[in-house]
């Protein structure tokens, strides 16, 4: 059993982006010479997600209007009243998706579905830098 850990380095506009990580993920996964085994897919920061997603027009739009329906802006956030930020919501939408994702592989492909990519959904008001670490454990 072999384990290696790569880091994918990006910068996100900032609330409502959407990044596909798909492509970037396949490369390392693929560099890496593993056959069989998982990928674990962990964004560090606690105002961003990851998900996989059809990336595709509708659902870039459809994904942000339902956490904003969710997780409205405009209502009152602890965090907010603390740090006077503006990005309480963007906590709380984060958190509410997760930081990470476990994917199998099986001959050194990524086994998601056809139409399933791997996004970073950057939740911050602002622009950020995000590293998105990969664990590839197999052999």
């Amino acid at each position: 059993m072999k384990i290696l850990t790569r880091t994918i380095f990006l910068r996100s506009k900032g609330e409502g982006d959407i990044i596909d990580i798909t492509p970037e993920t396949s490369k390392i996964l693929s560099q890496s010479k593993l056959k069989d085994g998982i990928v674990t897919i962990f964004v560090s920061g606690s105002t961003a997600a990851l998900t996989t997603i059809e990336y595709e027009p509708g659902l870039r739009q459809d994904f942000p209007n339902m956490l904003s329906r969710i997780v409205p802006e405009n209502i009152e956030y602890q965090h907010e009243n603390m740090w006077h930020d503006g990005n309480g919501h963007s906590h709380v939408k984060a958190s509410l998706i997760g930081p990470s994702l476990t994917i199998p592989f099986n001959d050194g492909t990524l086994m998601l579905g056809i139409w399933q990519q791997i996004v970073i959904l950057e939740m911050d008001i602002n622009k950020r830098e995000r590293n998105v670490i990969l664990q590839i454990i197999g052999e």
